[in-house]
């Protein structure tokens, strides 16, 4: 899923990039609000943890790949502020010294799975618990549709910019990475499991916090 160089133009480089800066400078702020709540020796789990699964990629077609997000698991166990920071911080690592992702390009990937999927994650999340009362669901649904939202977000951008045609790119990322989503629920409800076991008393959502309880 990370864009490379070269298969956006600048238009929608600089959009993309505008609009991810906004919302991490706003994000930033309110974290700032609640840095005290979070350990740094978490943050620095969920990231390495993320950081590797991301590594793992599946060519798809249509100059696009598939891999998974860790959107909802980050929100889990950090909470949205936090994920959405800490999700930008490991594609600008990934893009910067490894090469996964374009430079050009990083506004663009920071949008899709910093900021739609943290969002997503979030408020599918918050939204199932709230209606149902079931954690576990609410976690599969929010890491499934943030890989969904993530991709469709990332096809939209590459058949703006002229990359590749909306009526093949969009039915080629959203079918792979509904797969790809049904195993990133699965992952994330086991080290959700890991995660709230250890770190527990550091979660910012209230419903997620007696979820480390059961």
């Amino acid at each position: 899923m990370h864009i490379p160089n070269g298969f956006l133009d600048p238009v929608t480089a600089a959009t993309t990039t505008a609009v991810s800066a906004g919302v991490l400078a706003y994000g930033w702020q309110r974290l700032r609000q609640e840095i005290s709540r979070h350990s740094p020796l978490t943050l620095g789990m969920v990231a390495a943890f993320i950081f590797a699964a991301q590594t793992v990629n599946y060519a798809i077609g249509h100059h696009t790949s598939g891999h998974l997000i860790g959107a909802m698991l980050a929100v889990v166990v950090c909470g949205p502020w936090a994920a959405g920071l800490l999700m930008a911080s490991i594609i600008g690592v990934q893009s910067l010294f490894f090469h996964d992702g374009g430079t050009l390009a990083l506004g663009a990937n920071i949008l899709n799975m910093a900021v739609i999927a943290t969002a997503v994650s979030h408020a599918v999340y918050q939204r199932t618990f709230e209606k149902t009362g079931k954690r576990r669901l609410a976690m599969v649904l929010g890491a499934w549709l943030s890989v969904v939202a993530a991709a469709g977000a990332a096809a939209m951008e590459l058949a703006i910019a002229g990359t590749s045609a909306f009526t093949e790119v969009l039915p080629a990322m959203l079918g792979w990475h509904s797969l790809i989503g049904a195993g990133e629920a699965i992952i994330t409800l086991a080290c959700a499991r890991c995660f709230l076991g250890q770190t527990g008393k550091n979660l910012n959502l209230p419903q997620v916090k007696r979820y480390a309880e059961k």
